[in-house]
């Protein structure tokens, strides 16, 4: 059913009246520009704030939307390889950017290979499994599994317990390159954020064997829990190293994107998850105010008490959630969402107009709401679009 249908007779009229001015304005929303991006910055430095004009937009158009835009086909692994492919077709979706929504929204520098470390290994690294594109031009990237039986999994373990973490994840090259960049004044990258604990199990032993081991063999299952927390923070403490930090001074906050996690039950996610979340997150955002961010654009409602036990502090989860019933949760947290992905992507207009009203209206006594897709920005979600977003915030989405 449509969000629009679910609109009470004056808030349709509202969708309507914005729509019908689209008309008179090139068929683009009416947005004052310069005064929504000058309310934007405070609103989204902090979108709990007593004194912010208006709710936050998070639903910016991202480098995903350049080919519906520009009409060229869609070709994600030349845009992440090919520089001056991706130079020339952001400048071109830039100049579109800056005149629909008032700014240039897609990074369109040169990237100097000198200036760039080599690729370190990440945690699938560590654990052997093996991330290659499959698609052609507009695939992706996909984890094979490293481990089909339980005893393959008892001796991937094996191995992983007796590895050298940095030996494995810095390349031959690297020395060199720190050599070469460090006294330039360009650290290396550090490392925080992670496919989340359930989604990288899933991905390394297979979902359906993940949740066979955690019933019939929870001690192998611990073991396994275990290891991916040793790991993740082994290589988040080698890394800050490497770029020069201590524990004392280490840049704060950690991302987990865990999709996978709806397919747990709540104690199931508390025996498995649970403990490496909040180690890693007592470990690198220790404070109420530092960044735990979590995504799941799955259905988790049932994962909701197991985030407020973590201590969460954003989150972006699917669009079968309200956010009344998030807010109910995790009452501090910053909600980004609740916009359905292909709402935006399929340009459903009067829908995106009335996702926001239903999203704002039960956040508007609380606050905390960057209103933003519940998941990805996909391709075909577009720049008028994102201004009809724009002037919905502006015109039905202030606090003052």
């Amino acid at each position: 059913m449509n969000a629009y249908d679910f609109l009470q007779p004056q808030q349709k009229k509202l969708v309507d009246d914005l729509l019908s001015q689209m008309q008179s304005h090139d068929g683009l929303a009416p947005v004052d520009l310069d005064r929504f991006w000058a309310d934007q910055e405070p609103a989204m430095r902090d979108p709990f704030a007593a004194d912010i004009p208006q709710v936050p937009l998070g639903a910016f158009c991202t480098w995903e939307c350049v080919f519906a835009e520009l009409g060229i086909e869609e070709d994600y692994r030349c845009f992440e390889t090919d520089d001056a492919y991706r130079v020339d077709v952001s400048r071109r979706y830039n100049d579109l950017a800056e005149r629909i929504v008032g700014r240039r929204l897609l990074d369109e520098k040169p990237r100097d290979p000198d200036l760039q470390y080599p690729a370190c290994g990440g945690l699938h690294t560590v654990f052997e499994a093996r991330n290659e594109w499959l698609g052609g031009p507009a695939g992706s990237w996909w984890m094979h599994q490293a481990a089909d039986t339980r005893d393959e999994l008892k001796a991937l373990l094996d191995r992983v317990e007796q590895r050298d973490i940095r030996a494995t994840i810095l390349p031959p090259d690297w020395e060199q390159a720190k050599a070469r960049l460090l006294p330039r004044g360009i650290k290396p990258p550090i490392y925080r954020h992670q496919r989340g604990p359930v989604t990288f199990a899933t991905s390394i032993f297979g979902p359906e064997n993940l949740i066979y081991l955690i019933l019939d063999e929870p001690d192998l299952a611990a073991r396994l829990s275990d290891q991916i927390k040793r790991v993740i923070l082994e290589i988040a403490r080698i890394r800050d190293e490497e770029a020069g930090y201590s524990p004392q001074d280490a840049p704060r906050g950690w991302s987990f994107h865990d999709d996978n996690c709806a397919l747990l039950n709540a104690e199931m996610y508390e025996f498995f998850a649970l403990p490496i979340t909040t180690a890693v997150y007592g470990r690198y955002c220790p404070d109420s105010g530092d960044w735990r961010y979590h995504h799941s654009d799955s259905a988790m409602a049932h994962q909701l008490p197991n985030l407020a036990k973590a201590g969460v502090t954003v989150v972006n989860l699917g669009p079968t959630l309200t956010v009344r019933e998030i807010r109910q949760q995790l009452p501090r947290a910053a909600i980004h969402g609740q916009l359905a992905p292909f709402t935006y992507s399929r340009n459903e207009q009067a829908n995106m107009v009335a996702e926001f009203l239903r999203d704002f209206e039960q956040a508007q006594a609380q606050r905390g709401l960057v209103f933003a897709t519940s998941g990805s920005v996909n391709n075909g979600s577009r720049l008028a679009g994102m201004r009809l977003l724009m002037a919905a915030i502006q015109r039905y989405g202030r606090y003052q």
